[in-house]
């Protein structure tokens, strides 16, 4: 693997409930790139997020997943993490109990495995939670309790403050108005410009695209990557849909 990709995935077969999904997937993503993952409903976009990350639903009968020069095909979710990949769930889950403060302390004293300064933290909470336009009081709220659209402003406030080598984007503009896709544009762009980590966006839409650096995009269809190519590739996509693009 070469030292300037953070991501390399060789002939990855992946299946869920005794149904193979990804068939053969080859993808690599340099450093401080930008990928976009587009396609139709159902064709493994998401399982491949998932597989990247671990989640043990996803089984991989076939393959290597290499991150950062390592072999990580069978390294548990958890030890993932803490190596820097990041995943923004489509739909996230609501956590009562925990807040998104004490989550988010969480996460980084596992990660850097030393404590960190409350004073610290809470200094940069609020740095990021006002580059997002983020209330404050949303930080003492239980993990995406009654956060409505505000679950995946808060993902990406983890994003920020985590500072992950990979952050994986799935459908993170689903379901927003046209403020807050523009909210959490500004919040991947400003990874993008500090963290000056890889991304690998996984959309439908082309609206959070709008004003971010793209590098590729891939068109999966039927559990493989059938095109490659760069931003323009969007907007053929947009132009001619998915069924001719692939052709």
């Amino acid at each position: 693997m070469s030292e300037k990709n953070i991501l390399e995935i060789k002939n990855l077969h992946v299946s869920a409930d005794d149904k193979d999904i990804l068939r053969g997937v080859d993808l690599t993503i340099g450093k401080n790139e930008t990928h976009v993952l587009m396609g139709p409903n159902g064709t493994g976009k998401s399982t491949l997020g998932y597989a990247i990350t671990g989640n043990p639903h996803y089984i991989v009968t076939e393959g290597d997943i290499i991150f950062d020069g390592e072999n990580i095909t069978e390294m548990p979710v958890n030890e993932r993490a803490k190596k820097g990949i990041f995943l923004s769930f489509q739909n996230p889950l609501e956590v009562p109990g925990i807040t998104l403060s004490a989550f988010i302390r969480s996460a980084l004293e596992q990660k850097s495995g030393k404590r960190i300064r409350l004073w610290d933290f809470k200094k940069k909470l609020k740095e990021t939670m006002e580059l997002l336009s983020m209330d404050e009081s949303y930080a003492e709220r239980d993990l995406n309790v009654g956060f409505s659209g505000g679950k995946k402003k808060a993902e990406i406030l983890q994003m920020l403050m985590l500072e992950p080598k990979l952050a994986i984007l799935d459908e993170t503009d689903s379901g927003l108005d046209v403020d807050a896709v523009r909210t959490v544009s500004k919040g991947i762009h400003a990874y993008q410009e500090k963290c000056k980590g890889s991304l690998l966006i996984i959309t439908h839409s082309t609206r959070i695209l709008e004003s971010l650096k793209v590098d590729v995009t891939h068109v999966m269809e039927g559990g493989r990557i059938v095109k490659n190519g760069d931003a323009s590739l969007v907007d053929a996509i947009n132009e001619n849909g998915f069924e001719q693009i692939s052709e």
